[in-house]
């Protein structure tokens, strides 16, 4: 995993939109699959998929605030 330092709100907000767009990519495309097909099954399972990748993102954030 690449290391970034994060020193003011602009480098937080460019880190916090390629995330976000990194995310999507990966995880949004099953959930639209799904959704579009009406699985109901698949649609839970990706959704709780894009969840959880939104939830490993904040935690990232979190630990890089709070150190090792």
């Amino acid at each position: 995993m690449e290391t970034l330092e994060i020193s003011n709100r602009n480098d937080f907000a460019l880190w916090s939109i390629q995330r976000a767009q990194e995310i999507v990519t990966a995880e949004g495309a099953a959930f639209a699959m799904a959704a579009r097909d009406l699985n109901e099954d698949e649609l839970t399972r990706t959704a709780a998929a894009l969840g959880k990748a939104i939830s490993d993102a904040m935690l990232e954030v979190f630990d890089g605030f709070i150190g090792e």
